[in-house]
């Protein structure tokens, strides 16, 4: 048999699979890409998690594009957070050529170009379905993470939700809750303090500011009604699954404000969606392009609540993928939950590299076919080191892949396009709508209002003041005698005595 065969038989051992799977593209030997040896990857276990690393302009983005144009033909929703505004155009068909029709014959695949069912949504300003949260659906814990705060501004934060909820004041936005603040410290902190004890002025200013730096970050433009369903990213059209695109291209430079964004997705989709258990496909996977602003400018708490969902979520039948420049820029912890790794090449320009290198090629299974450490900088654009777990839970056997090429546009849309994307949808009219019902600001400036009034209402006039009026004959008596020489020169001899009195008195001395 020869090496070719061999590698063949070693790829075909470890993908058996009794139910559907995706076809990523096929094994590579010595350089030359072997048709016969598809690399597949099984539904059963795309719930497992997954991460697609690689240097910059390898073609992480497009394997990303791959996976879930595979997967919504599956009929598997998916979504997709795009940072770099290079994903829209999985709404139309890519372009067929010479290339990538020889590409998919060796790999053994039809290209059939066509556009997929696309759902833009949006945090900010992109156009797209607004999503939004409110406060009260993150909860104290959460809220108290994202800020970033220590055990004492905790409690005052646990404090104000457990005010507002006996009070019914509802908290929806920013708005609300800085106001809460406002009034714990100022009218409010009587009642407060009768009814929970002494609130800390300087962990209240503290929590303020941290409000701010959020909202400096457009988180104002995130927390708000109406909150999105976490169920409307679960959706098929004619059978084919739903591609929801975050567009976050304008928040690159606002961490806080992305990893809040993750944190509150992932709490919502695990809090919300069943126990699924084991099934023939997942129920949704979600995929974090530039996941290490994730991970980065997390605090330790906010970490630990992200490593918990992701070791969860699976049983709801969601696979979470992140995309990013080396398996370094996720924890440990996080890694070792993974079943998907796709590593496109790495560079090792530097002594660092190279033990980040070292270090990344111990993460794969050993392969008779490859020394990993070498592979990981030889390949070239559209190649990855492609391992995942067959449906009994083992990794399958590592393969240097060519990759296959997307069916749908591998550029972005154009403005027009985007309008029409947005306008056929159906929910934007849903979400896209200003709502600002009463809630705790209104609510509680009522309430002083009222107060205010009851003061005044309560203030009675009082009996007028005595006053002593002079009149305007003692005015021309007192004017009479200020102008007679004789009671001048007797008040100053009056007052030159008693003044030398007095400071003899002080000094001591007699006359």
């Amino acid at each position: 048999m020869s090496s070719t065969e061999k590698f063949i038989q070693h790829l075909a051992d470890g993908q058996v699979y009794k139910k559907d799977y995706i076809i990523m593209g096929t094994g590579i030997l010595d350089g030359s890409p072997v048709t016969g040896a598809q690399i597949k990857i099984p539904l059963k276990t795309m719930n497992r998690h997954g991460l697609i690393a690689g240097a910059t302009g390898t073609g992480k983005t497009k394997t990303l594009q791959v996976i879930a144009e595979q997967l919504s033909l599956k009929g598997v929703p998916s979504v997709l957070m795009d940072l770099k505004g290079d994903l829209s155009g999985l709404a139309m068909p890519g372009t067929a050529n010479d290339f990538i029709l020889k590409r998919s014959e060796t790999i053994g695949v039809d290209y059939e170009p066509q556009g997929l069912p696309v759902e833009l949504m949006s945090i900010s300003d992109e156009k797209g379905v607004r999503l939004k949260a409110t406060v009260s659906e993150f909860g104290p814990v959460l809220i108290s993470q994202i800020l970033e705060l220590n055990d004492t501004q905790r409690g005052v934060v646990a404090l104000i939700f457990r005010y507002c909820d006996l009070h019914h004041l509802p908290l929806l936005d920013l708005k609300d809750f800085k106001r809460v603040l406002q009034f714990v410290t100022n009218e409010g902190k009587a009642e407060i303090e009768k009814e929970f004890g002494r609130v800390s002025t300087a962990s209240v200013s503290t929590i303020m500011r941290k409000i701010i730096e959020l909202e400096q970050q457009g988180a104002d433009k995130f927390f708000g009604e109406l909150s999105f369903e976490v169920d409307d990213f679960v959706r098929t059209k004619n059978g084919r699954g739903v591609i929801s695109i975050i567009r976050l291209t304008d928040i690159q430079n606002k961490p806080k404000l992305f990893s809040t964004f993750m944190l509150s997705l992932l709490s919502e989709i695990y809090e919300t969606f069943p126990e699924q258990g084991d099934s023939d496909q997942p129920k949704l996977c979600l995929f974090i392009d530039e996941a290490h602003l994730v991970f980065d400018n997390a605090s330790k708490d906010l970490l630990e609540k992200i490593e918990a969902i992701i070791k969860l979520i699976r049983s709801k039948g969601v696979g979470v993928y992140f995309c990013t420049q080396t398996p370094t820029d996720v924890p440990d912890s996080v890694l070792g939950q993974l079943g998907l790794k796709v590593q496109h090449a790495l560079r090792a320009f530097t002594a660092k590299d190279r033990k980040a290198i070292t270090k990344t090629a111990e993460n794969y299974p050993d392969s008779p076919f490859y020394k990993t450490s070498e592979v990981l900088t030889s390949m070239g654009i559209g190649e990855a080191l492609v391992t995942a777990l067959n449906e009994k839970g083992i990794p399958t056997p590592l393969a240097r892949t060519l990759v296959r090429a997307p069916i749908t546009r591998m550029d972005i849309l154009t403005d027009s396009e985007i309008e029409k994307v947005v306008r056929d949808s159906d929910l934007v009219t849903k979400y896209n709508q200003d709502i600002d019902r009463d809630s705790a600001f209104e609510m509680l400036d009522r309430k002083m209002n009222e107060i205010q009034k009851e003061q005044e209402k309560a203030e009675l006039p009082g009996p007028a003041p005595k006053t002593t009026k002079r009149t305007e004959k003692d005015e021309s008596f007192l004017e009479e005698l200020s102008k007679n020489t004789m009671v001048r020169q007797v008040g100053r001899t009056l007052f030159r005595e008693l003044a030398r009195g007095i400071l003899g008195s002080f000094t001591g001395r007699k006359r």
